[in-house]
């Protein structure tokens, strides 16, 4: 893999060399844009504002445009002048536990690649101590003309660096959650927990881009002189549609069992906490009752064969 940066990683006193390579690549499909009416490649010409003349890449600078239009020219030797020491290299600056990395930061993903023989054995000093450490190192490095914060975490033999948004970066989620007032029935949770069971895990490396395929097939087609692929029928629309939750949650448990193999059945759940006193089945509570009402007809019984019965009265002596 070509590496598309060359510096150090800064561990303490100890410089290890390094290459950075992209540990992600993309596989999507990309289009051109043509002129509809011959098929003619439709091209951008980067063009001067203030002549109408079109310039090469050897004649663009950069600037930056103030509040009122004003450009200021801003040359690469004024970048390379700034004092930044992370310029060359990638300097760790603290280890924490990789939870408190929150993920909305994280950006692009490079591999990290010792450089030479001499950085072999630091290489894999700093890969073991954060093997060992179970932690992941902070850092601050400088790329493509500004510095940037990065993670960097131990993948198989490997050495990785995610690329980190700085925290004054990511948006606080104002205005986002819903907010009308919403109450979640225990019931649903259940129904909820059962999906999400039956569901289970997946194995992340089995999934596939469809869509990717399917646009293959379709140029691959169009290519050999056929047709492309007939659209599908449009189904119902689903937005805006007030929907039964329980029976909604209920239909995806028994197709998620069905597409598993399973019994495509609603398994019972048990309710949860205080609920599960008022919920019990009627069959349970009328054994109960049944049970109550034959056990004090028992007792009734009983008292009554032990109640002393009234006494004979005794016959009266005759007179003579």
């Amino acid at each position: 893999m070509r590496s598309i940066w060359n510096g150090a990683i800064s561990f303490g006193l100890v410089s290890i060399p390094i290459k950075l390579v992209n540990a992600t690549e993309s596989r999507s499909v990309s289009f051109r844009q043509i002129h509809t009416e011959d098929g003619g490649r439709v091209r951008y010409k980067k063009v001067c504002e203030l002549d109408g003349e079109e310039v090469s890449g050897a004649e663009i600078g950069k600037a930056y445009e103030e509040a009122d239009g004003t450009m200021i020219p801003i040359t690469d030797g004024d970048l390379a002048a700034l004092p930044l020491p992370t310029a060359k290299t990638i300097e760790i600056v603290a280890f924490v536990p990789a939870g408190e990395i929150d993920p909305l930061q994280m950006e692009a993903a490079y591999y990290l690649s010792a450089n030479g023989v001499p950085a072999a054995k630091p290489y894999t000093l700093l890969r073991e101590a954060l093997k060992r450490s179970d932690k992941v190192a902070v850092a601050k490095f400088a790329l493509r003309g500004r510095e940037r914060l990065g993670m960097l975490r131990v993948v198989d033999d490997v050495i990785a660096m995610h690329g980190l948004l700085w925290p004054d970066e990511i948006r606080a989620p104002e205005g986002v959650a819903p907010e009308t007032p919403v109450t979640v029935r225990e019931a649903e949770l259940d129904l909820a927990d059962a999906l999400m069971a039956t569901l289970g895990e997946v194995d992340i490396d089995t999934l596939h881009d469809d869509y990717r395929t399917a646009v293959e097939e379709m140029i691959a087609a169009k290519a050999e002189g056929g047709e492309a692929v007939a659209p599908p029928e449009p189904g119902e629309e689903g937005g805006g549609q007030v929907i039964d939750l329980m029976a909604a949650l209920e239909n995806s448990v028994r197709a998620a069992k069905g597409a598993r193999g399973g019994v495509a059945e609603v398994t019972e759940l048990k309710p949860r906490g205080t609920a599960a006193k008022k919920a019990q089945p009627k069959k349970a509570a009328a054994k109960k009752a049944a049970a109550k009402k034959a056990a004090t007809a028992k007792t009734s019984a009983a008292k009554k064969s032990t109640a002393k019965t009234p006494a004979k009265k005794a016959p009266r002596k005759r007179t003579a």
